[in-house]
C-alpha cells in the first residue's frame, strides 16, 4: 500500500506540473499580442464572386505567424487567399490555407506568415469565394441571397470589430440573419466566433451579373512607328437564371477607337463609357447569352504612343499594368505582346508576379513575342510588365522591299515566258462552271437535318449509357442501335450533299462550312481523347487529379466547339427569316 501511495503521489505531481505549465504557456501567449480591432468587409464583385477582406491591428509583440479562419462549410468555396499591407498592396505575406485552427474542429484555418513585421501591426487578409454563394431568384431575378461568414474566427478576443456587406449603391436590404448591411460597429469580437450568415437584397440594375470569365486573352501588338493595338477576347458562361445582354469590361487607360466583334468577326453592339476613372465600358452583345450557355466576344482598341518611352541607351521601353481595375474574377488569363518585325528584346521583367504565373518569349524568323499566363486573376493582382527592346526604323521598309522583289521576279518571269517561241494553239474544251443558287428551302433543310443529326447522336449516347447500366437488354439495344445508325447514315449523306451545295455557293456560306468542319473535327477529337483518358484512368495510368484536370480541359474545348456550331446554325436560321 505504501508503494502504491508513493506512485500515486508521483503521478499526481507530474500531472500537476504539466497542467500548470500549460496554463502558464497559454497565459504567456495570451499576453504576447492583442488584436485591437478588425474590419470585416464582405464585397460582392460584378460577376457574383465574393471578396472578403479582414484588416487587423495588432498591439504588443507581433507574432511570426497569425492564425485565423471561418466556419469550415465555406472552405470548398475559397478560390484565392492573399495577405498584404493595406497601405502597399504590392507587399504580400505568405499564407497557408486549410490548416488546423489549433486543436479546434469545425474551422477552415489560415496561417499568415508575418515576415517582415507589418508596419504599426496593421495587415489585411483577403479571400475570393466562388459565386455559388450568391443565389439569384429564378422568379424574381432582382432578388439575391448571399451566404457568407459574418465574422472571422480568431484564437484571441478582438477588442473592437466593424463588419459590413458592400453592394452596389442602389441595392436594398430585404431580410437576413443580419439587421442591415452595416451590421456591427465597434463591438468586441469573442475568440472562436462561429457565425454563418445570409442576407437577401433587391437589385434592379445590372450592377451584379452571375457569370464566369472562363478565359481572357489580351493581345498587344506594337507597330514600327510606336502605334499600339489591343485586342481583348472574353469567353464567358452565364450562371444566372436569365439572359445576359450586356457586360462590363475594363480596358487599359486612355483607350480609344473601340470596336466590338463576336466570335465570327461580325461587328457587335454599342459601347458606352460607364466610369472614366476605371475605364469601365458597358458592352452590348450581338446575341444574348442564354441560361447556362457560353459566348465569346472581342473588344479591339488602340493606345496612345506615349506608352512607349525612349531609354538612355536608345532602347524603346514599354511598362504596362496587365489587369488594372478589374472588378471580377477571371479563371484563366493569357497576355501576348507582339513586337515590331526586327525588334530584339534587351530586357524583360514582371513586377509583383506570383508563383502560379508563367511567362516566356517566342521567337519567329523576324519577330519576337512575349506570352504570360495566370490562373485566377482579380483586382489585387497588380502585375506590371516592363520590356525594353532595340528596333531599327529601316525594318519599316522590309515588307515593301520584299513585295518589290517579288513583283520584279514575277515580271521577269512573265517577260521570259512571253518571249519564248509559242507552239501552235490546241483548242481546249473548257468546262462551264454553273454557280449554285441557294434557296431558303435548301438552307432550312440543312439546318433541320443537322439538328436531327445532333438529336440522333444524343439518343445513341443515351442508349449506350442505358445498356452500360443494365437498364435495357442487349437484344433490344442492338435493334435500337441499328435503327439509329441507319437514320444517322441517311442524314450524313443528305448533309454531305447539302454541304457541297452550300460550299459551291461561295462567299459567307463556304466560310461557314469551313468553320463547321473545323468545329466538328475538334468535337470528334475531344470525344476520342475523353474516351482515352477514361480508359487510362480505369487502368491506373492516370491519377484522379490528372484525370479531372484533363477532363475539364477537354470539356471546355468541346463546349467552345459546340458554341461555334450553334453560332453557325443561328446565322443560317437568320438567312431564312
Amino acid at each position: 500500500m505504501e508503494k502504491k501511495a508513493v506512485v500515486f503521489t508521483v503521478l499526481a505531481a507530474v500531472v500537476l506540473i504539466f497542467a500548470l505549465n500549460a496554463v502558464y504557456v497559454l497565459d504567456v501567449r495570451a499576453e504576447a499580442y492583442a488584436v485591437d480591432w478588425v474590419n470585416h468587409r464582405v464585397e460582392v464583385l460584378y460577376n457574383g464572386y465574393i471578396f472578403i477582406n479582414d484588416t487587423f491591428k495588432i498591439s504588443g509583440t507581433v507574432p511570426d505567424s497569425f492564425l485565423m479562419g471561418f466556419p469550415y462549410q465555406y472552405g470548398p468555396h475559397v478560390l484565392r487567399c492573399v495577405a498584404y499591407n493595406p497601405s502597399n498592396p504590392a507587399q504580400k505575406y505568405n499564407v497557408a490555407v486549410d490548416v488546423p485552427l489549433e486543436n479546434y474542429v469545425g474551422f477552415f484555418g489560415v496561417n499568415v506568415s508575418l515576415t517582415p513585421k507589418p508596419e504599426d501591426g496593421i495587415f489585411t487578409v483577403g479571400f475570393v469565394f466562388s459565386n455559388s454563394l450568391l443565389r439569384q431568384d429564378a422568379q424574381n431575378t432582382s432578388l439575391y441571397t448571399l451566404d457568407f461568414p459574418a465574422f472571422p474566427s480568431l484564437i484571441v478576443n478582438a477588442s473592437s470589430c466593424n463588419a459590413s456587406v458592400i453592394l452596389p449603391s442602389d441595392a436594398k436590404y430585404v431580410s437576413g440573419t443580419i439587421a442591415a448591411f452595416n451590421y456591427l460597429t465597434n463591438k468586441e469580437l469573442p475568440r472562436l466566433t462561429y457565425q454563418p450568415s445570409n442576407v437577401t437584397f433587391l437589385l434592379t440594375t445590372e450592377g451584379i451579373q452571375l457569370f464566369t470569365v472562363e478565359e481572357f486573352k489580351r493581345e498587344v501588338v506594337i507597330g514600327g512607328m510606336g502605334e499600339i493595338e489591343v485586342s481583348d477576347s472574353y469567353y464567358i458562361k452565364n450562371q444566372s437564371p436569365k439572359q445576359i445582354t450586356s457586360v462590363w469590361v475594363f480596358l487599359l487607360p486612355n483607350a480609344s477607337n473601340l470596336a466590338v466583334k463576336d466570335e465570327f468577326g461580325r461587328k457587335g453592339g454599342t459601347t458606352t463609357l460607364a466610369d472614366a476613372e476605371t475605364n469601365r465600358y458597358e458592352i452590348s452583345l450581338t446575341l444574348p447569352v442564354e441560361i447556362g450557355k457560353s459566348t465569346r466576344f472581342i473588344v479591339e482598341y488602340t493606345l496612345p504612343k506615349n506608352y512607349i518611352q525612349k531609354s538612355e541607351t536608345d532602347n524603346a521601353e514599354l511598362s504596362l499594368k496587365l489587369f488594372p481595375y478589374v472588378n471580377y474574377y477571371i479563371e484563366e488569363a493569357w497576355v501576348t505582346f507582339t513586337l515590331p518585325e526586327g525588334a530584339k528584346i534587351t530586357n524583360l521583367s514582371f513586377k509583383n508576379s506570383s508563383a502560379d504565373m508563367t511567362y516566356g518569349t517566342v521567337r519567329d524568323v523576324f519577330q519576337e513575342k512575349i506570352t504570360a499566363n495566370k490562373h485566377g486573376v482579380f483586382f489585387l493582382d497588380s502585375l506590371t510588365m516592363k520590356v525594353a527592346y532595340r528596333y531599327n526604323l529601316l525594318w519599316l521598309s522590309f515588307r515593301p522591299t520584299l513585295w518589290a522583289w517579288a513583283l520584279a521576279t514575277f515580271g521577269c518571269a512573265v517577260i521570259a515566258i512571253w518571249r519564248r517561241p509559242k507552239a501552235p494553239a490546241v483548242p481546249v474544251a473548257v468546262p462551264t462552271v454553273v454557280a449554285v443558287k441557294l434557296s431558303p428551302e435548301m438552307i432550312r433543310s440543312f439546318v433541320e437535318s443537322y439538328e436531327e443529326k445532333r438529336k440522333t447522336v444524343t439518343e445513341m449516347k443515351s442508349l449506350e449509357n442505358a445498356v452500360r447500366k443494365g437498364r435495357i437488354p442487349r437484344r433490344r439495344y442492338k435493334v435500337q442501335r441499328k435503327t439509329l445508325e441507319t437514320r444517322l447514315g441517311t442524314l450524313n449523306r443528305n448533309l454531305d450533299d447539302l454541304k457541297l451545295k452550300l460550299r459551291s455557293a461561295g462567299g459567307k456560306y463556304a466560310d461557314l462550312m469551313r468553320q463547321l468542319e473545323v468545329a466538328e473535327t475538334e468535337i470528334n477529337e475531344v470525344e476520342a481523347n475523353i474516351r482515352s483518358i477514361e480508359m487510362r484512368h480505369r487502368m491506373g495510368e492516370l491519377t484522379l487529379e490528372a484525370y479531372r484536370r484533363l477532363l475539364a480541359d477537354y470539356e471546355r474545348r468541346r463546349e467552345k466547339a459546340e458554341t461555334t456550331v450553334n453560332g453557325i446554325l443561328i446565322r443560317l436560321r437568320e438567312e431564312i427569316r
